[in-house]
């Protein structure tokens, strides 16, 4: 098996007992048109990176993975493609973020009800504070 000497990474890792090693990753690349968001096994659009680290040539190395079949992958990937699934992180974390706020309204808003009715039926004590 041959490999392209620029489609690989290599990551020292520290054992426990103090040694290291060098452990060589070869990655294919990814194809040009592929959105890295889409899980190519369940077809679920949250995969994200858990770790990444700058490439040759502006392109990046990313470790991906899918929390719904938690399918990984890791690959060498061009800048637009990154950016786009960059893109897409940011509309989701906005997306959690606005349902964050709605949550939390609704949550205060609840306890605010419950608050109202102890104090109309007398059952707040100074103690309770």
């Amino acid at each position: 098996m041959s490999h392209n000497h620029e489609k690989h990474s290599v990551r020292k890792i520290v054992l426990p007992s103090g040694r290291s090693i060098e452990v060589v990753r070869f990655h294919e690349d990814a194809p040009e048109g592929r959105e890295l968001h889409i899980c190519p096994v369940c077809n679920s659009d949250l995969v994200q990176p858990i770790s990444w680290s700058e490439s040759t040539q502006g392109r990046w190395e990313l470790e991906l993975e899918c929390p719904n079949c938690l399918w990984t992958d890791c690959g060498v990937f061009d800048r637009e493609q990154v950016e786009r699934l960059e893109d897409q992180l940011d509309e989701g974390l906005a997306a959690m973020l606005g349902d964050l706020q709605r949550l939390t309204q609704a949550n205060m808003a609840e306890e605010i009800e419950r608050f109202s009715r102890a104090l109309a039926a007398d059952v707040i004590l100074p103690e309770d504070f």
